[in-house]
């Protein structure tokens, strides 16, 4: 798992996770196995202690995106966790979604929603269980971001959309100029075409605390 530049808590990551699943402590993970401690912790109440507390709106935002630079199914949620992007992919006539997530307690309550045609407990770093160009579009909402996943997790979730797909994830404003994004995309233009950055903001207007004003860039292109 891409380990982040600075921590946001001077507390151990485990210690965090096991007391106050939150924002922070997922800014803070370092492996795969914090990742699956934290959000077994914080799946069943995600979607309204993070999402409808914080007035999270990027998923919304990344699938609209989506949306209207033309993309369609079959789609390959990478990182749904809850199935919050799906569902805002489905309410906008997308169908044929698949969802995949490091969770499998996070995907148990997307499961629930009835929202994916199939859903798959895999790490990005190990790469996809796919076969290459299965998708016509793939999208990723808050998972490019602190303590979670870097450049480097573009290329199964680019190998995994067929020429011609439609690609939109969110990266952490922040996270991606520390990380290198940019230098990363510059190496893949003979693998993508079309490439546009969208800054969003990641909370609404009710959002409060100290990440209210963070953004993200919506990184779009078409796999070429």
């Amino acid at each position: 798992m891409h380990k982040p530049l600075a921590k946001l808590s001077a507390t151990p990551p485990n210690r965090i996770m096991a007391k106050d699943p939150s924002l922070d402590a997922a800014y803070a993970l370092e492996t795969p196995e914090d990742s699956k401690q934290l959000y077994a912790a914080w799946a069943d109440s995600y979607d309204s202690d993070f999402a409808r507390n914080s007035d999270y709106i990027l998923h919304e935002a990344v699938a609209r995106h989506f949306v209207n630079i033309g993309g369609f199914g079959p789609v390959l949620d990478v990182g749904a966790g809850t199935g919050l992007c799906g569902a805002a992919l489905r309410a906008r006539g997308i169908e044929d979604i698949d969802g995949t997530d490091i969770s499998a307690d996070m995907l148990e309550v997307a499961k629930a929603k009835g929202i994916y045609r199939t859903i798959r407990v895999e790490n990005l770093f190990d790469g996809l269980a796919t076969p290459h160009g299965l998708y016509q579009g793939a999208v990723s909402s808050g998972t490019f971001t602190n303590g979670h996943v870097g450049p480097e997790g573009l290329h199964p979730l680019i190998a995994a959309v067929r020429l011609g797909g439609r690609v939109v994830i969110s990266v952490n404003t922040k996270h991606y100029a520390a990380a290198g994004f940019e230098h990363q995309l510059a190496e893949l233009e003979t693998d993508i075409e079309d490439l546009t950055t969208t800054e969003v903001a990641i909370y609404g207007p009710s959002a409060t605390g100290d990440h209210a004003k963070d953004t993200a860039l919506l990184v779009a292109f078409r796999r070429a």
